[in-house]
């Protein structure tokens, strides 16, 4: 009867068109937000809910059955089985325990690795339909120009651009199937990069699963991160070189007792800065990866730690945030002194461009993977970080793509 929508924004008020949804659906389904769930309900005499995004809690997820239950519905949770196509080609699937556990630069060092070895991998991103769905059921991304020809929002523009640096093509769309008949076409493997900690869309025949390991709590307490674990053939615990070995020891425990068939390896993140001399002494605005910092529960990220390291003097932005920014501070209330790039609309492009020239700093840090001074004004001089994965430890990941 409907879907609903929640974490993205503008999603509510739509209707998914009749082209994609087919001739059972002439009108196309109608989206609602999340909070209307009870009045479909009612209205619509619904008899079955089911739950299908990714990113939270076992808490979060089971308030939400509750109240579908409550309401006389049954309550569903889509498996594999139900949700992930078969591919005439190896298929090296990278998945996350939570958001920001850094799985997309986890996928672009087995890019790397495949191309090192004479492979053609094609990389095929989570679908993140923010535009206009009817334009979005297979895209291509070959070049920085495609951003522009998409028309991609930042947070389109962070999950791809970095691979785009690299050489990578991209394929994403709204029709999941579509889009890998398109790169097996032109690809020897398929690299899953996965959104938020969602399951993957295609049956890997090598499945990653990316840990943050300067958060183990959250391997047993996320939906559906958890499942990634049970369904690793390796487990990748990333940010090694942020955590003591009483932390790094907790995460390979809780691991092995969940999966102790996965293979457990350990990655670095390393962090580096355009200018990080210009940085010393200079008042600094930090600006984030959007999702990690707001539903992927981070406060900071690799930008503040970079400003930090660098010797800034951090200004809080909160005091000068507009509209749709200071709305976040107040929805995610753990967020600490950093502005989130927000940009999936053109009033959140607005006030983030507004929030970022109002704060009283010298400089932008922004850690975000997107050139977004293509998009707004900033009004001050940017320096970028960048991250890229490094193994330090256990089998080479090269290993594991071998026996493919």
């Amino acid at each position: 009867m409907a879907f609903t929508a929640a974490q993205i924004p503008g999603i509510a008020g739509r209707v998914y068109p009749p082209t994609l949804s087919g001739p059972l659906y002439p009108d196309g389904i109608p989206i609602y937000d999340e909070e209307r769930l009870p009045e479909i309900v009612e209205r619509h005499g619904v008899r079955l809910v089911a739950f299908s995004y990714s990113d939270l809690t076992h808490v979060e997820l089971m308030n939400k059955a509750s109240k579908v239950l409550a309401l006389g519905c049954d309550f569903m949770l889509l498996g594999p089985r139900s949700t992930m196509l078969r591919s005439r080609k190896k298929v090296v699937a990278v998945t996350a325990v939570k958001t920001g556990a850094g799985k997309s630069t986890v996928s672009r060092l087995l890019v790397k690795l495949l191309r090192e070895k004479g492979v053609k991998p094609v990389v095929v991103r989570h679908p993140m339909p923010y535009g206009v769905l009817e334009k979005q059921v297979v895209q291509r991304f070959s070049s920085l120009d495609d951003l522009e020809i998409h028309r991609c929002s930042i947070e389109e523009r962070e999950e791809i651009e970095p691979h785009l640096r690299e050489g990578n093509i991209v394929y994403t769309g709204v029709d999941y199937e579509m889009v890998l008949r398109e790169a097996e076409k032109e690809g020897d493997v398929i690299v899953w990069d996965g959104g938020n900690n969602d399951l993957p869309f295609y049956w890997p025949d090598l499945h990653i699963t990316v840990v943050d390991a300067t958060r183990p709590e959250l391997i047993t307490n996320s939906y559906p991160g958890e499942a990634n674990i049970y369904m690793a053939d390796v487990v990748v615990l990333h940010k090694v070189d942020k955590v003591s070995k009483e932390q790094l020891d907790k995460a390979v425990e809780i691991v092995r007792s969940l999966n102790p068939r996965a293979e457990v390896v350990s990655t670095a993140s390393k962090i580096r800065i355009e200018d990080d001399a210009s940085l010393r002494g200079r008042r600094v605005v930090v600006v984030e990866d959007s999702p990690s910092v707001t539903h992927g529960g981070m406060s900071v990220g690799a930008g503040y730690i970079a400003a930090v390291n660098a010797g800034a003097s951090i200004v809080d932005p909160r005091p000068y945030a507009v509209g749709t920014i200071a709305k976040l501070y107040r929805e995610y209330t753990h967020l600490g002194p950093v502005v989130p790039a927000l940009g999936y609309t053109e009033e959140q492009l607005r006030d983030l461009g507004e929030t970022l020239r109002r704060v009283e700093a010298e400089m932008i840090v922004s850690a975000s993977p997107a050139d977004f001074t293509k998009l707004i004004d900033c009004g001050k001089p940017l320096v970028r970080v960048w991250y890229d994965a490094e193994q330090v430890s256990g089998t080479p990941l090269s290993t594991f793509l071998r026996r493919l």
